[in-house]
């Protein structure tokens, strides 16, 4: 829980606070931005919420925060906040909150699908967000972006079943996978999800295209608010920012409106914007 002792003097008074504890996954700037900012390299609360609204999102960022670091001077009850996720992105694709520690504050997602539903990356385990996803038809692929983030995936395999899905550079991270990528080639595993090879950020990273609208992108891609651009992250690239450089050329060819990364802000356009944003990200890198 967070610590009143621990509280950041750059907190405005009021309800929410956010603690020394927060090791600024942005995690709550990116679900509550108008209640939370940075400075100092951490999270703080620069807004009280305004509307009953705006104290939502920011229970689903203290509920979502990976290291417990948001607090609240009041008694807030969480049950319809922790009943919210994996909470509706759009259509079939949802977010699960409960970012992990492990996976330094990732998004993971929810696929919903009649032919066996997706889940992207890994959130922390709850009992609670696993009876909600089984009453959601459970799920069947667990599919890795690579090795970062990879958090409760044996929890989840333990409990679903599921089959684990990453690419043989990263698999160390999983110990045996169910269903391992090799290569540079793309890899369809249904006729509606694509995974495609991007080295970079790790030698075994990938990305997963669904039904030509959704990229889940990992650390391989995300967007810069502030700049108005997509943005690949040359300060954590771990493994080749050349392979990036690379593996950022082979997606212009597709198709897609939605990026939904597993760090930085995610971004929804048409087929055409996001092309656009594309290959001038790649022009930039």
């Amino acid at each position: 829980m967070a610590s009143l002792t621990k509280r950041r003097s750059e907190n405005v008074p009021g309800n929410f606070y956010v603690d020394s504890s927060c090791i600024d996954c942005e995690t709550c700037r990116i679900l509550a931005p108008e209640v939370f900012s940075e400075k100092g390299g951490a999270s703080y609360v620069r807004n009280q919420p305004s509307n009953s609204e705006e104290s939502f999102r920011a229970l689903q960022a203290l509920v979502s925060c990976p290291t417990t670091s948001i607090g609240t001077m009041e008694r807030d009850d969480l049950t319809s906040v922790k009943d919210s996720f994996p909470a509706r992105i759009h259509g079939n694709v949802y977010h699960c909150g409960y970012h992990s520690k492990s996976s330094f504050g990732a998004f993971s997602y929810l696929i919903l699908r009649p032919e066996g539903n997706v889940l992207v990356d890994s959130p922390r385990y709850v009992p609670s967000l696993a009876e909600k996803i089984r009453s959601l038809g459970g799920i069947r692929y667990h599919y890795l972006t690579h090795r970062d983030d990879v958090a409760d995936h044996e929890k989840f395999h333990q409990d679903f079943g599921c089959e684990r899905i990453i690419h043989e550079d990263d698999a160390g991270a999983v110990g045996n996978p169910e269903i391992t990528i090799a290569g540079r080639d793309p890899f369809r595993f249904a006729e509606d999800l694509t995974v495609f090879p991007t080295p970079g950020h790790t030698k075994g990273h990938t990305v997963l295209l669904y039904s030509n609208s959704f990229l889940f992108t990992g650390d391989h891609l995300a967007y810069d608010p502030m700049r108005k651009r997509l943005i690949a992250f040359r300060g954590v690239c771990w493994y080749s920012w050349e392979e990036q450089k690379i593996s950022m050329e082979s997606l212009a060819g597709l198709s897609f409106e939605w990026v939904l990364p597993g760090h930085g802000n995610p971004f929804h356009g048409t087929p055409e914007e996001t092309s656009q944003l594309l290959r001038k990200c790649i022009d930039w890198m």
